[in-house]
C-alpha cells in the first residue's frame, strides 16, 4: 500500500480544521498527523512529527503565519508549505514566495481542489509559480527582489552562483530590472539570439519553465534579502563581461 501523506494543520479557528480534517481523511491517501492553533505549539509539532505538507493559516494569534512557516522551512526543508488566507492579496503572496511556500490559497478553496494541491505540493511541485505568473504586478515585485542579493561575492554566494557564467548573471539582473530581449540586447551590445541562447542556459540550469521562474528559484532557496524598501542593488558576482 502507497504510504499516506502526512498533512500537519495550523489554523486557530477549530471548526475549520476539523472541516478540513474531514476532507482530507476522506481522500483515502492522507493522514492528518496533528493539528495547532498557535505558532509555538505548531513549530513544535513540525519538528515533532515531521509532516509532509504543512497548511499554514496567515492569521494566527502572536506569532503569525509567515513567520511560522519561515522557521518551519528553515528546520525543515524537506516540507511542503501551503499557505492558507481568509482572502487573496497579492502582498501576502509575495511574502508567501519568500518564507518557501509552495503554494498559496484562499481559505474559500473547495476541498476537491485543497487535495489535489496537497497532493501536487507532497510531490514537489510548486504551485505558487502560477500565482505569481498569474499577476503581473507581483511578478514585477519578485523581478525588483532579485537585485537585493548581496553586492559582495563571498564563498557562500559564489557557490550559489556556481553554475551561472558572469554573462549568465548579468543577463538575470537586466531581466531584474523588467527589459525585454531586445532591450538587453541592446544594453550589452549582443545579437538578440545570443540573448536568447543565453536565457535558454539559465532556464536549464536552473530547471526552471521561464525567467520569472528563475527568480522565484532563487528567492525559494535563499538566495534574496527578505527586506525590500524599493531600492536596487546587484546581483551577486555581477560582472561587466564581453
Amino acid at each position: 500500500m502507497e504510504q499516506r501523506i502526512r498533512v500537519l494543520i495550523i489554523d486557530d479557528h477549530p471548526l475549520f480544521r476539523q472541516g478540513i480534517r474531514w476532507s482530507l481523511e476522506e481522500a483515502g491517501d492522507m493522514e492528518v498527523v496533528g493539528e495547532a492553533e498557535n505558532g509555538q505549539e505548531a513549530i513544535k509539532l513540525a519538528e515533532r512529527l515531521s509532516p509532509d505538507v504543512v497548511l499554514v493559516d496567515i492569521n494566527l494569534p502572536g506569532l503569525n503565519g509567515l513567520e511560522v512557516a519561515r522557521v518551519i522551512k528553515r528546520r525543515e526543508p524537506r516540507v511542503g508549505l501551503i499557505v492558507i488566507s481568509v482572502y487573496e492579496d497579492d502582498e501576502q503572496l509575495f511574502q508567501a514566495i519568500k518564507v518557501g511556500a509552495a503554494a498559496y490559497s484562499s481559505k474559500d478553496v473547495h476541498p476537491r481542489d485543497l487535495v489535489r494541491m496537497i497532493r501536487e505540493v507532497a510531490r514537489g511541485k510548486y504551485l505558487i509559480n502560477d500565482s505569481v505568473i498569474a499577476k503581473p504586478h507581483v511578478a514585477t515585485r519578485v523581478l525588483h527582489q532579485f537585485r537585493e542579493l548581496a553586492a559582495t561575492e563571498d564563498e557562500r554566494t559564489s557557490a550559489l552562483f556556481a553554475p551561472l557564467t558572469s554573462r549568465e548573471i548579468e543577463i538575470l539582473d537586466c531581466i531584474a530590472r523588467g527589459l525585454s530581449n531586445k532591450e538587453i540586447a541592446t544594453q550589452l551590445s549582443i545579437s538578440g539570439q545570443t540573448v536568447k541562447n543565453h536565457i535558454t542556459s539559465i532556464l536549464s540550469k536552473l530547471q526552471v519553465n521561464d525567467r520569472t521562474m528563475a527568480v522565484i528559484y532563487a528567492i525559494q532557496r535563499g538566495w534574496i534579502r527578505m527586506g525590500y524598501d524599493g531600492h536596487h542593488s546587484h546581483a551577486v558576482g555581477e560582472k561587466r563581461s564581453s
